[in-house]
């Protein structure tokens, strides 16, 4: 299968390249399309992963509809007939991975909540008892629940630079306290919603990166939302405290990176065809469990 490493569009503006998403100025609209492209440690890989923007899109869609009632979001059309003229001749690259979106001016922060401990949070609490200046409980277990979701934010770096943790005072220095209350208020309540409707079908969320924007006035949920990309996906069948889990994201890779000792830095080294190929089915498989 054909994948999608990039796109270059050139009767349209782009506005922005991002680890994954190319986005194109449309003068009163963006839009973005999930190439499938791969990010770990913050830098691209050179290998893309066949369907991997198309499974991100499509769930990203499925989180904005279910999501709606709590915060709007940032979706003008995902129907390339409702989109400007000029996207209509690259049909073939756009379908089922691109998104027609409102023109947000984002905010300058990765949005974290995290229901469980593990990754970078679980680091941070084995050497300080604490994740993003928020004392935890002592003697938590790797991969163990949290007794209540927490907001854990992140600055936003250039690609290639790792996103630095910053406490709640940070937080609102950045962007402003009412707006920082509004955010995290609504980061939590969009995480506890998606984790009550993952559970059902058999998914755990362990954490999850929102983005936000204003719009006309306007806090939004905006970018991609609760994709294997953006969070961590674990299946709720074989969970167990106190290890790591398998996972339906992107750990499959940050796995295999750790394990040829990596420095994390660019250029990233090539993925052998079978971890590709088994990339590909996880992000497929975290589509159809969700969806279906």
């Amino acid at each position: 299968m054909t994948a999608l490493f990039q796109t270059d569009f050139k009767d349209m503006k782009l506005a922005g390249k991002g680890k994954v998403r190319d986005i194109y100025d449309l003068g009163d609209s963006l839009l973005i399309v999930a190439t499938d492209r791969l990010s770990a440690f913050d830098v691209v890989l050179p290998d893309p992963i066949p369907r991997k923007g198309e499974v991100l899109t499509k769930i990203s869609i499925f989180w904005f509809e279910q999501l709606k009632g709590i915060i709007g979001n940032h979706i003008i059309a995902t129907d390339i007939e409702k989109y400007p003229e000029i996207c209509k001749k690259y049909r073939s690259e756009l379908e089922g991975r691109s998104m027609l979106v409102k023109k947000a001016k984002p905010l300058p922060i990765e949005c974290i909540v995290r229901g469980y401990i593990s990754g970078s949070g679980w680091k941070d609490y084995q050497n300080t008892g604490e994740i993003s200046g928020i004392k935890l409980p002592a003697g938590l277990k790797e991969s163990q629940k949290l007794p209540e979701p927490i907001f854990t934010p992140t600055t936003k770096e250039e690609v290639g630079k790792h996103d630095q943790t910053i406490d709640f005072e940070k937080t609102k220095k950045m962007i402003g306290p009412d707006i920082a209350e509004k955010v995290r208020s609504a980061a939590i309540a969009l995480y506890k919603k998606a984790s009550e409707i993952a559970d059902k079908k058999g998914i755990i969320i362990a954490d999850t990166k929102f983005e936000f924007g204003i719009f006309n006035g306007e806090l939004i949920l905006i970018d991609e939302a609760l994709t294997p990309d953006s969070s961590r996906f674990w299946p709720k069948s074989d969970y167990e405290i106190g290890r790591g889990q398998k996972s339906f994201d992107k750990q499959y890779v940050r796995d295999y990176l750790l394990s040829i000792k990596w420095g994390q830095k660019p250029p990233a080294p090539k993925l052998p065809e079978e971890i590709i190929k088994k990339t590909s089915e996880k992000y497929v498989e975290a589509l159809n469990k969700l969806t279906a």
